[in-house]
């Protein structure tokens, strides 16, 4: 199966502070990868850097064949750890924004979305819950019909009831044909829904590999092996 993302030596630093450290990974079409590790271990530096948000200090990343700009923003449908909604806007108004701003925006869907997750189309962003908020942001980023989705920490801080309603979304809309790479600490809770696990530890790739063989030769869940890196 061809690769959507490849990235060679890859490194990004901060003044002194090295994020990612000479990171090489390719990522098939097709897959859900989980890309997991604690705060501080690189993960958001190198989903911002996909999303074509940060440049990277050395190193190439290709996506789609394409280095980060322009063409692969509009193939890559990012959804950031952070609400990114103007206060101001109705729910509808969010709906409407993404759908002129996107052409690959898929209204039937946002809407059938919407109805899933129990939103009011009428209300105020700035009056949503933060598990409301973060379904809506979830909904606009899943209604693009893109060849890769990228959610930083999609379930960080909501309820239990929102987690549940968030996880179902992404399972019943995921796309066999594009590829969903979401990062998270909270490995427990969604770990069942990946294909393939990368490990991030100080900036370097410190375990990857197929999620069920891990499991099979670790005999351990993702949950546990996680514990055992960063604990």
């Amino acid at each position: 199966m061809a690769n959507i993302i490849e990235i060679r030596g890859l490194s990004k630093n901060y003044m002194r502070t090295k994020a990612l450290d000479n990171i090489d990974l390719k990522i098939e079409k097709g897959k859900v990868v989980g890309i997991l590790g604690p705060n501080g271990s690189g993960k958001t530096t190198l989903i911002k850097i996909l999303a074509g948000l940060l440049r990277p200090s050395k190193g190439q990343v290709l996506i789609d064949g394409s280095r980060p700009g322009v063409y692969t923003k509009s193939v890559v449908s990012y959804l950031p750890d952070r609400n990114f909604l103007y206060k101001w806007m109705r729910v509808e108004d969010a709906i409407n924004f993404y759908r002129d701003f996107y052409d690959d925006f898929q209204i039937d869907k946002a809407y059938e979305l919407l109805d899933f997750m129990k939103l009011d189309r009428n209300m105020k962003v700035d009056a949503l819950s933060k598990g409301m908020t973060e379904k809506l942001n979830l909904l606009l980023v899943l209604s693009r019909k893109a060849k890769v989705y990228i959610l930083d920490e999609p379930i960080a801080g909501v309820d239990p009831v929102a987690r549940d309603q968030i996880l179902d979304a992404i399972i019943n809309n995921y796309n066999a044909e594009s590829t969903m790479i979401i990062t998270t600490h909270l490995v427990r809770d969604i770990e069942n829904i990946f294909d393939e696990v990368i490990f991030l530890k100080e900036g370097r790739i410190e375990l990857k590999g197929n999620a069920e063989a891990l499991r099979e030769e670790k005999g351990m869940q993702i949950d546990g092996l996680y514990k055992e890196i960063f604990g």
